[in-house]
């Protein structure tokens, strides 16, 4: 069943019932690890390997996002200030026992590359808080594999 979340700002990402975050740094600048995030959507399916597909709709001002899994997503970018700040809030989804989501992804140069840190801001029912909190290792390594992933992407693409 899709449902509509409810539409929270940027303000969520350190109100959230349930954040969690992550972080890690790359070789690559902010500039162009924004860049990837922000305006190279369908690459998200190469480097991020939860995503199936990425495509950008409304001009730019949002995504639809599939997971592995079968999870679809409806995604409204809040902030694309480069290269410091690339988030979004997802509108609709199929997941069960979402009330709002939003996650912000923060880069701050870091020696001559970048640290990327994820947040990952959150409300739902009862069920679906106490799923995350064991699912925070897997999606940490989930998070690193990717933000690897992106930087030899990125050092390739050089």
């Amino acid at each position: 069943m899709v449902h509509r979340l409810r539409p929270e700002g940027l303000d969520f990402v350190a109100t959230a019932p349930v954040r969690l975050v992550f972080a890690r740094e790359v070789s690559t600048p902010p500039e162009r690890v924004f860049r990837a995030l922000a305006e190279d959507v369908p690459g998200w399916a190469v480097w991020f390997p939860a995503v199936t597909s990425a495509r950008p709709v409304d001009g730019g001002a949002g995504r639809d996002v599939r997971l592995r899994g079968g999870l679809r997503m409806r995604e409204t970018v809040l902030a694309a200030k480069e290269p410091e700040v690339y988030a979004y809030r997802v509108d609709v989804t199929n997941a069960p026992g979402v009330w709002a989501l939003v996650e912000e992804w923060r880069l701050t140069p870091a020696g001559a590359g970048t640290r990327v840190r994820w947040t990952f801001a959150a409300d739902g029912t009862a069920a679906f808080r106490g799923f995350l909190r064991p699912a925070r290792a897997g999606m940490g390594r989930t998070f690193r594999d990717a933000v690897a992933l992106l930087e030899r992407r990125l050092t390739a693409g050089a």
